[in-house]
């Protein structure tokens, strides 16, 4: 998991690795034990990237930097709809 961000507003359209996260988002640690987002560093040959969106019927909260395994536990029984992406990419062979 490159970035585990949450409490993002229904509002935002778009998101951006670089700019300031909107107001009320928060983000959580990623898989490399980091707070915020991680470029991936793809494999070569063909990568597979997941995107997934939960709409709640919550806000979560503060949680400090909380892992994408408990922001799962804490969604349960909140979730009003989910959709998922997938997108691919591929590393040039040197």
């Amino acid at each position: 998991m490159h970035w585990v961000l949450y409490d993002v507003p229904a509002t935002v359209g778009n998101l951006t690795e670089v700019a300031p996260l909107p107001s009320g988002a928060r983000q959580g640690k990623n898989d490399f034990k980091r707070h915020g987002y991680a470029c991936p560093c793809k494999p070569k040959g063909k990568h597979r990237f997941m995107f997934r969106l939960y709409a709640l019927d919550v806000v979560l909260g503060d949680r400090k930097t909380p892992t994408r395994k408990q922001l799962d536990a804490a969604m349960e029984g909140h979730i009003l709809g989910k959709a998922e992406m997938m997108g691919t990419g591929e590393k040039a062979k040197t």
